[in-house]
């Protein structure tokens, strides 16, 4: 695995928050946090060693992807625009390409483009934060900078499956 995808993962590594994953039916991930993700195509592994709720990785172009949920009031007062910033602490020498606003499964939220390096790799990021039922939902991308654009795709897919379930345990 080249440099910059070793430091890829590990950003995910950094970002997952020690949560338990629920399952997996289907092609869909369902988690007990009340939302469910389908999951991407071809190549895409779930990762077992993970801290988040669910995270994907993918040798071949290389790349990583993960959701996680925070729920409780710690986080669900906090501007959508500022949560997606805590996604990428771990990044050095940022570069912000672009922050909009986005609406996902009916809940508003925050996604951010950018570039910066990590582990002295250079790698691009696509977070998504979306805000919940007292909780707040992330979805995050992370290649090295030169395999970035094979994964989007998959990685819109991924966003957009983002679906809400009343039976969450918090």
């Amino acid at each position: 695995m080249s440099p910059a995808a070793r430091a890829g993962m590990s950003l995910l590594a950094l970002l997952a928050a020690g949560c338990a994953s629920s399952g997996i039916q289907g092609g869909v991930f369902h988690s007990e946090k009340g939302y469910q993700v389908s999951l991407p195509g071809a190549g895409w592994q779930v990762a077992r060693d993970s801290g988040a709720d669910l995270e994907l990785r993918r040798e071949h172009p290389p790349g990583g992807m993960l959701a996680d949920a925070t729920c409780g009031e710690r986080v669900s007062g906090r501007a959508p625009e500022r949560l997606v910033r805590y996604l990428t602490f771990g990044l050095r020498h940022r570069e912000d390409v672009r922050t909009e606003p986005v609406t996902v499964g009916g809940h508003t939220g925050a996604r951010s483009v950018l570039r910066g390096t990590l582990d002295g790799a250079e790698v691009a990021v696509d977070a998504v934060s979306v805000k919940g039922e007292g909780c707040v939902y992330d979805l995050l991308y992370v290649a090295p900078v030169e395999a970035f654009e094979a994964g989007r795709g998959d990685f819109q897919a991924f966003v957009e499956s983002l679906s809400f379930s009343s039976r969450a345990t918090r």
